[in-house]
């Protein structure tokens, strides 16, 4: 399976994935795993957004519904393993627990949730929130990409009825971090996830020319963004190696000329802590010193949330009792967000289980899992599974 995968959506210089929701390769990947679905004789369901699951129910299986599985899109220019490794672990401890002889007596599906990283309508984990009710169809409709089509182009709906009797979620995921590797563990469960967000940064000035406008009598907003993104990241590195994380990746510029002073920058903050009241505290600090640089530079200054999720505590119990069942395995944080959070949010008992990443690197070609440590990941599903469905 994991051949079959590493050649689809793989592009640009450096090796990485464009896997974006809703192209010819994440429908590519979309459709490989239909056919997959179907292979194993298991009942494909598909809703108005795109979210699909597979389900297995067997004759007889009834009562709250066991899901796994994760994502098939990509950030751009991703790694190969950040979602695809969960789909494919879940298809194969399908596989495994059909040669151990186990049969489901709840049924067991395996999901693909559409657009978990955000890169293309910038709302994060966008599937699994319609598929929750955690947001609405009207108020996420007009999304639109960096091209301005927007989510209603490319899908007729979404909402609620597809996770209908979904009684626990377990997602596998590579790790996005090295703390499996300080640990010399191939696999951990997750404890829960940090408190995240994204923030859209506007910074206006007054366009003009790079060569005859003095630097005195400039209105420029480079110069505010580029001192934003200096003190965003001072004052992330105050809370210390595990306290807060601020990053700008992205940025748009007007006109975008080499001989023009820029009249807008818009660029992006991708902000996370380890509690909600941290997180808060951090983005403030970001938006007053940006907004005080502005006024020095004679430009404005405005911060926007667009995707902002609040910390996700895992389903203790059903952690511990999967750490019991599975000898003990490190529980582990992620400062990552992940579906599985989103339907924790939503009142489904969730658990995460990490496949070691031996690299630390994540949304980035470089990210990577060994196979003995993925088939290790795929053995500890199959045992959780094998608990959760009898």
């Amino acid at each position: 399976m994991w051949a079959d995968l590493a050649p689809i959506g793989r592009a640009g210089r450096a090796g990485g994935y464009f896997r974006q929701p809703f192209t010819p390769s994440e429908r590519e990947l979309a459709a490989w795993f239909v056919e997959q679905a179907l292979a194993r004789d298991l009942e494909v369901a598909i809703d108005d957004t795109g979210n699909t699951v597979a389900w297995w129910r067997p004759e007889g299986a009834s009562g709250p519904a066991v899901l796994t599985g994760s994502h098939l899109d990509s950030v751009l220019e991703g790694g190969a393993f950040d979602g695809p490794l969960g789909v494919v672990s879940a298809l194969a401890a399908v596989d495994v627990l059909r040669e151990r002889g186990v049969t489901p007596s709840r049924p067991l599906g395996v999901s693909v949730f559409v657009e978990e990283e955000g890169s293309r309508f910038g709302l994060a984990c966008l599937g699994s929130r319609l598929a929750t009710g955690a947001v609405a169809w009207d108020d996420v409709r007009g999304l639109h990409d960096r091209r301005g089509a927007t989510l209603e182009d490319e899908v007729s709906g979404g909402g609620p009825g597809l996770l209908t009797d979904v009684g626990a979620f377990v997602e596998l995921h590579v790790e996005q971090g090295r703390d499996l590797v300080h640990r010399d563990a191939a696999v951990g469960l997750g404890s829960g996830i940090w408190p995240h967000g994204r923030y859209r940064l506007d910074l206006t000035g007054r366009a003009d020319h790079a060569g005859t406008t003095r630097m005195e009598d400039r209105a420029d907003p480079m110069l505010t963004y580029a001192m934003t993104v200096l003190a965003a990241n001072k004052q992330a590195r105050l809370a210390g190696s595990d306290g807060h994380r601020a990053t700008f990746g992205r940025v748009d510029v007007t006109p975008n000329g080499t001989n023009a002073v820029p009249s807008r920058v818009r660029a992006w903050l991708d902000a996370r802590a380890h509690s909600e009241e941290a997180l808060a505290a951090l983005v403030a600090t970001i938006e007053r010193q940006a907004v005080e640089r502005a006024e020095r530079d004679g430009t404005t200054a405005a911060l926007t949330p667009e995707s902002v999720s609040g910390a996700v505590q895992f389903d203790p119990a059903l952690t511990g009792r999967l750490a019991g069942l599975l000898g003990g395995l490190p529980v582990i944080p992620t400062a990552a967000g992940h579906d599985a959070g989103v339907l924790a949010a939503a009142g489904i008992p969730t658990a995460m289980l990490f496949v070691r990443n031996p690299t630390g690197v994540s949304h980035s070609p470089d990210e990577h899992a060994s196979m003995p440590d993925c088939l290790a990941g795929v053995e500890a599903l199959a045992d959780v599974l094998a608990e959760l469905v009898a």
